[in-house]
């Protein structure tokens, strides 16, 4: 009798174990992915805000270029595609965050021309009030780098984490899949050339 009760007991205290070691596993997968979700939140954030910019920019600048129209209508047409290019953060896929940053990249290149155009009108480029937008456009460009590379860093971290032995066996059994990093536009590796 003793000894079926000595067998129960290590087979329960292995059980108890196992569970504990599994509970941990799967808490540390939840706990990587939801920061990598709230990453993501400040991603989106400081695309906002940039988008929130735009309005401000485009209505000064239009003050002094009113024939530029069509860089103020692609401008506007580049922010409404970004602002309807929306991500679900618990399934951030490769396919859905190239889809985003084309999007991103459609307001980026758009805001490029818009500042090309700003250059033949000097009273424009000493406004106060260009001025200021000016440098909250580039704060907000240097935010939305940091924040991306913040976002690259926990994606690096969650899905080092689901691939590792043996957390990879339990990852895909909890519905734990591989999220999508933000990559360099296409061509980036070249460099740019410049002329005067």
């Amino acid at each position: 009798m003793k000894k079926g009760w000595i067998i129960a007991i290590v087979i329960g205290v292995l059980v108890l174990v196992s569970f504990m070691w599994i509970k941990g596993m799967y808490n540390n997968m939840v706990t990587l992915s939801e920061a990598a979700s709230g990453q993501w939140a400040n991603v989106e954030s400081s695309y906002q805000r940039r988008a929130d910019l735009i309005p401000n920019l485009v209505s000064t600048v239009k003050g002094y270029a009113e024939h530029e129209s069509s860089t103020f209508e692609a401008v506007v047409a580049a922010r409404a595609k970004a602002t309807q290019t929306v991500i679900d953060p618990s399934n951030i896929t490769p396919e859905k965050l190239a889809e985003y940053q084309a999007a991103q990249n459609g307001v980026s290149s758009a805001l490029s021309r818009l500042l090309a155009v700003v250059e033949n009108y000097p009273d424009l480029k000493a406004n106060q009030n260009f001025l200021e937008l000016q440098s909250q456009l580039e704060g907000t460009e240097n935010r939305i780098n940091v924040e991306r590379n913040r976002f690259n860093e926990l994606v690096k971290t969650f899905n080092t984490a689901i691939k590792r032995f043996p957390q990879n066996i339990f990852a895909g059994m909890f519905g734990f899949s591989e999220k999508g990093y933000f990559k360099a536009d296409v061509g980036s590796e070249n460099v740019p050339k410049v002329e005067f």
